[in-house]
């Protein structure tokens, strides 16, 4: 099992490895320029072990002799290192060899136990131990890149993190929500990522501890109760015997048992035995358990006569914060079953037909959006995506993610829509089946060394499969082939990367990871992925090439923070500072492959694609549509989005015009970045809003800073008459009733469901009409109410009453948050007022921080409350600086 698989005449070092370790060490040999020839000349022999435990002592020891050191390389713990120590322990000092592994002689670890090796690290390692006798050109070289490499990388690290988070529509993103003042403790399972998404959950254990630190902690704190969230598998496997425990102790506590009918976090698997809710509860209460609620998205799911056991109530999700805060009250262990199923696990049963899917969809009107986050509050969906405009930054649900939760529909706002029967509308475009059957094939590359891609994306959406395909094809074509995939929990929308290595020939292939500055081409799914420190550290300027997605997607800072920037422009130019400029091509395939193929999850596809045509794959394209057949999904629609990658990079005219004509007229007009145009667009909308004598009023004011800031500052600085604009703008364009009602009448908004929908379908409205609307007795908060197609009726009636806006016979203005909003426009004219007379260059940049403030007042009813309680805070203590800038100065210094 074990043998020299590289040996010397003089030999003097002897590298011992085993494992994924001796391909690393291959790998590094190869970097580093040293083949068998040059081992042999310069006394470098390696030792491959087939059998790292127990170690065969006749084979090390011969091995061994006659060699002046010798360096183990091993993933994880001193496995061979130790067992060679005690073996050659009483060896003669003159002939006994120095033994380096973990660490070195000068005692610093070299080598970590923790985490995994790469060849990069591993080079380095052997080239500081060949030093003391050889060295080269090929090495002083490999070494100069990886110190370049590694200064750019930490010179310029990425701005942004593709962190895994919970699926679109996930039963998770509402069940770990904990009510004010209480927290919770985690588990094992997808529910874990709740540690990172600030809910006041922290800390967890091994699966069936679940909650059973809190039995001995109880008895040393204040704290009376704790929630412990259980997986539905944790729990039929060993996650009982937590429950029972925490019984037996008497402690204080409210196990969630998250019920989602699949084993979510490694792709879906059934549970065992298929435990239904009512039987776990029937469980739970013969272990003594006498307060069980059961809290689910559909209470009426459940038929007559399911044998719950006897006290048991069943309650909407709606409900989970009045449910949870009666438990807490509770002495003793108490349950909160949450039975909803697995949203990724619906979308699969969905595409197999076995699982009903509504013909129902919500979209946001972006007009009415205010921008405030409370839909992704309330629903913490990664498909609520950011919508730049014109007016700041709106939502946007991505009909292609969405998985139809309608959770983010309770967010207080009146933008949202849900449209129920009819279907998206698909695109139909003019092209043949095979919209690239007429343009050349590219010249295929002559595959004489290893050709090393990386993949870069998004979990969830494919990434894996374009591996797979390339990896098929190239085997089809009898190559040397290895596809190394690193998901995890990257499955749940995190970073995901596949290593694919094609060869003539399977022994060329060395480190199944793509070694550092050896990547030949990047097919970059997402830029966050694409631009992380891993990804990059593969690429050198000039050696490979990068296609790369340019479209944004939203990763989990903006769903949990709704200003949270995305540095798009940084983030490309990271990766093409990395790869080189002239050697990557940057494209919109999310939008371009949606629009196309009315579904993002064409957009690998596309891409593989793109990158063939450009002659960067070096398999053919009858081997990829082979391998497309074989893997059996969706066979027609890859094909034909391969078809439209190639066309892109052929004929690039083509593709944007054929998706110019599917999207019909522009309903979002890309934000002005020029300052008349941000002001004379603001005039125009405040003209419509309420009249020209409205319209003048905000000129006015704009026209006014104008000159102020050029006396001071010169003609050059204008962000504080930007600030004021934007500002003024936000305030006296108040969403009143008659302004939500205009802005549904607008023909942009039925424009936009139009193009969007297909065959018969009707609008729902969720409002919560200030007049009209009740309140929650356990909030305070308005409710809001579903309204049928008559609304559009209803607001084209009250859109012609904008008239009536803050005279007597205004009915709404009466309102206290009328009456606010109608306050906070004379307030900012005198702040303004205030920031013009005292301006100086020194106080500047806080006068332009204190105009901007009123941005940040966004929402309606309750939200938009938070929201100037707030403003008003954050103003006094501004408007202080602004009279005396110095401190601040000085702070900064």
């Amino acid at each position: 099992l074990d043998k020299v698989v590289m040996d010397s005449p003089k030999r003097r070092l002897g590298i011992v490895t085993t494992g994924k370790a001796y391909l690393d060490v291959r790998q590094a040999l190869r970097d580093l320029g040293i083949n068998d020839d040059q081992a042999a000349d310069i006394g470098l022999t390696v030792y491959k072990v087939g059998m790292p435990w127990p170690l065969d002592p006749e084979g090390i020891r011969n091995f061994a002799e006659g060699l002046e050191e010798v360096l183990v390389i091993e993933e994880k713990r001193a496995i061979i290192e130790n067992q060679m120590k005690e073996q050659l322990y009483n060896w003669q000092t003159q002939v006994r060899p120095r033994i380096l592994g973990k660490f070195d002689d000068e005692k610093t670890v070299i080598l970590p136990s923790t985490g995994e090796l790469t060849p990069a690290l591993v080079a380095r390692v052997i080239a500081a131990r060949i030093s003391r006798f050889y060295t080269s050109e090929s090495i002083k070289n490999r070494l100069a890149f990886l110190d370049r490499k590694e200064q750019q990388l930490n010179a310029s690290p990425a701005k942004l993190v593709r962190t895994p988070f919970y699926c679109s529509g996930c039963p998770h993103n509402t069940s770990t929500v904990v009510p004010e003042g209480s927290r919770a403790v985690a588990g094992i399972g997808c529910h874990f990522m709740v540690t990172w998404m600030d809910r006041n959950t922290d800390t967890f254990t091994q699966m069936g501890g679940e909650g059973v630190p809190w039995v001995g902690q109880q008895h040393f704190t204040d704290e009376k109760h704790i929630f412990a969230n259980l997986g539905d598998g944790t729990y039929h496997h060993s996650g009982l015997l937590a429950i029972r425990q925490a019984i037996a102790a008497k402690a204080t506590m409210t196990y969630k048992i998250l019920y989602n009918d699949a084993v979510a976090m490694t792709g879906g698997q059934p549970l065992d035995d298929q435990l239904t809710p009512w039987q776990i509860a029937q469980q739970l209460a013969g272990e003594g358990v006498s307060i069980i609620r059961v809290v689910t998205d559909e209470p009426n799911k459940y038929p007559n006569g399911t044998p719950w056991p006897k006290g048991t109530t069943i309650h909407h999700r709606d409900e989970l914060d009045k449910i949870q805060k009666q438990l807490r009250e509770e002495t003793g262990v108490t349950i909160l079953l949450y039975d909803q199923t697995c949203a990724a696990e619906k979308r699969r049963r969905r595409k197999r037909g076995t699982y009903p899917d509504p013909a129902k969809r919500v979209i946001i009107n972006d007009l009415v959006c205010e921008g405030c986050g409370d839909c992704s509050v309330k629903s913490n969906c990664l498909s609520v995506e950011p919508l730049e405009t014109e007016f700041g930054r709106k939502r946007t649900i991505n009909q292609s993610t969405c998985n139809k939760d309608f959770s983010c529909v309770n967010g207080f706002c009146p933008s949202f829509v849900t449209i129920e029967g009819g279907g998206l509308r698909k695109a139909t475009p003019h092209a043949a089946e095979n919209p690239a059957e007429d343009i050349p094939q590219p010249a295929l590359i002559d595959l004489v060394n290893p050709y090393r891609i990386l993949i870069t994306g998004i979990g969830g959406t494919g990434v894996v499969t374009i591996g797979a395909l390339v990896g098929m094809a190239a085997h089809l074509e009898n190559k040397g082939i290895s596809v190394l995939d690193q998901a995890g929990l990257a499955q749940k929308g995190g970073a995901v990367t596949s290593h694919v290595h094609i060869a003539p020939n399977p022994e060329d292939i060395n480190a199944v990871r793509i070694p550092a500055g050896r990547a030949d081409l990047l097919i970059g799914c997402d830029m966050v992925v694409s631009g992380s420190y891993d990804s990059l550290a593969k690429f050198d300027v000039g050696v490979g090439h990068a296609v790369v997605n340019a479209h944004p997607a939203p990763t989990m800072d903006f769903t949990l923070n709704p200003d949270a920037p995305f540095p798009v422009q940084d983030t490309l130019d990271h990766i093409r500072d990395a790869v080189g400029a002239e050697s990557c091509s940057i494209i919109d395939a999310s939008d371009i492959a949606t629009t196309l193929m009315g579904d993002s999850i064409a957009t690998n596809l596309f891409m593989l694609g793109y990158a063939f045509q450009k002659g960067l794959v070096p398999v053919s394209e009858e081997a990829l549509m082979r391998a497309i057949e074989l893997n059996g999904i969706a066979i027609d629609a890859n094909k034909k989005a391969f078809a439209w990658g190639r066309v892109m990079a052929h004929d690039p005219d083509r593709v944007m015009a054929e998706v110019a004509e599917l999207k019909g007229p522009i309903t979002v007009v890309p934000p002005a970045t020029e300052l008349a145009e941000i002001i004379s667009r603001r005039a125009e909308f405040l003209s419509d809003y309420q009249d020209k004598r409205y319209a003048a009023k905000f000129a006015k004011l704009v026209e006014k800073t104008v000159s102020a800031e050029a006396k001071v500052m010169g003609a050059g600085t204008t962000s504080l008459t930007e600030a004021v604009a934007r500002a003024a703008f936000k305030l006296m364009a108040y969403k009143d009733e008659y302004e939500v009602a205009r802005l549904y009448t607008d023909p942009k908004f039925m424009q936009k469901v139009e193009t969007m929908m297909d065959g018969d379908y009707k609008l729902k409205f969720h409002l919560a009409p200030p007049l009209f609307s009740k309140r929650d007795p356990d909030t305070g908060h308005l409710k809001k109410k579903e309204f049928g197609p008559w609304m559009m009726k209803a607001f084209a009636y009250l859109a012609k009453l904008k008239t009536l806006r803050g005279t007597p016979l205004d009915i709404f203005g009466y309102q206290a948050e009328r009456k606010k909003e109608r306050q906070l426009i004379t307030e900012f004219e005198k702040i303004v007022e205030t920031l013009l007379g005292d301006l100086s260059r020194e106080n500047h940049a806080i006068a332009v921080e204190i105009a901007s403030l009123p941005l940040h007042i966004r929402g309606y009813g309750h939200v938009k409350e938070k929201a100037i309680q707030v403003f008003e805070g954050e103003l006094t203590h501004l408007l202080t600086l602004f009279h005396n800038p110095e401190p601040r100065k000085q702070a900064a210094e």
